[in-house]
């Protein structure tokens, strides 16, 4: 049996990288003999219930209602024609942006096709396509994220953060950041508006790297996107109308998207080094945080509510993370390992008093060891 510690090794663009045992094997794409004692018996009542057994009518019954969605938008956006009326249209587009997200983050998972190509032709349609976002620099990014969620060193999603997770991080920080993570409680949420056009940015400077897995296939769909975007917009609307969409648009995807994976691991565990020091289990359940489902709140999130169990069971299907809940809140409360579930309101609650206390050193004017 493998350490918590170790890696296998899997092909990205050509070159080795190293993948954590823990996802390898979360995602069936290692034997379960290589899980820890602890995930190991978690992991055999979920297969027992076939928990993590794909189920493709339910999945294009979401991909058709996700169509709906965008072409209803597209509907109103023609129909309405040169008026400022669009911008709750624009809103409703950003809206569908996000959602769009969920099921190039499920097809990245393997978590919504048996077969690989209808797989990958859902993802760069509403990746690259649809939202203008590079598919193939999301899934190596999110999977090192899933490998050492929270971990300063090895979590990429900490690492982009202008915000801080531990002090120690303050000192990398330039002076317009510092003025940020002093006032971060507030200034992380109100930047979210921002988080759209952070993706578009990022997948301009991946892209214009060589050497990536259907770069030629990204950057034609982007460019085609931003062609029909643009023409769309500026033929339609007014100069003045056509911006305002653009950036209506935009802080609605952001405000949403960052919304939706803000509660997910902030104010959790974190950890650095060079190592991981927890196992799969006590390393995904200790940094994650659940919010309360119910019918309405699980299409919102789209599933990323039960973000223990998702981080636990990348590639289970979202319909079937509500029982892997159930399973997995025994298994913890058995084995004295905390879980945390709180309301919508307590998620942000509780995300906005970490921010705040974490940086609260660099707001007093002598505190050892920082420069303020």
């Amino acid at each position: 049996m493998q350490s918590p510690n170790e890696t296998i090794s899997e092909k990205a663009s050509g070159t080795p990288r190293p993948v954590d045992t823990g996802l390898a094997v979360a995602t069936g794409e290692m034997s379960s003999q290589g899980a820890s004692a602890t995930f190991g018996e978690l992991l055999k009542r979920v297969k027992a219930e076939g928990l993590l057994d794909l189920n493709p009518r339910y999945d294009y019954r979401r991909l058709a209602l996700n169509l709906a969605l965008i072409g209803a938008g597209l509907a109103a956006f023609f129909l309405i024609g040169g008026s400022w009326w669009q911008m709750p249209v624009a809103v409703w587009m950003g809206l569908c942006g996000v959602q769009s997200a969920y099921m190039w983050h499920e097809v990245g998972h393997k978590a919504m096709f048996r077969d690989r190509k209808v797989g990958q032709v859902v993802a760069y349609f509403h990746a690259n396509f649809f939202s203008g976002v590079s598919y193939g620099w999301w899934v190596n990014h999110h999977n090192r994220h899933h490998s050492h969620p929270n971990h300063i060193t090895l979590d990429p999603d900490i690492g982009r953060r202008t915000a801080i997770f531990d002090i120690k991080q303050y000192a990398t920080r330039t002076p317009v950041q510092r003025f940020i993570v002093r006032h971060q409680r507030v200034l992380f949420f109100a930047l979210l508006v921002l988080e759209g056009y952070k993706m578009e940015k990022t997948t301009v400077k991946e892209l214009s790297k060589t050497g990536a897995k259907r770069r030629s296939l990204e950057i034609v769909l982007v460019l085609l996107r931003a062609a029909i975007y643009l023409t769309a917009v500026f033929t339609v609307l007014t100069p003045l109308q056509a911006v305002a969409f653009i950036v209506v648009q935009h802080v609605a995807l952001g405000v949403y998207f960052g919304l939706m994976f803000a509660p997910n691991h902030k104010g959790m565990e974190v950890r650095d080094g060079e190592e991981e020091s927890l196992d799969w289990l006590e390393r995904q359940v200790l940094t994650s945080r659940n919010i309360r489902p119910n019918w309405w709140i699980d299409f919102l999130y789209g599933g990323l509510n039960y973000q223990v169990e998702h981080h636990l069971f990348p590639a289970m299907p979202q319909k079937n993370l509500a029982r892997a809940r159930e399973l997995t809140r025994d298994y913890c409360a058995e084995r004295g390992i905390p879980y945390l579930e709180v309301g919508f309101w307590e998620s942000y609650r509780q995300v906005a008093t970490f921010l705040h206390e974490v940086s609260a050193p660099t707001r007093q004017k002598r505190e050892v060891g920082v420069s303020v």
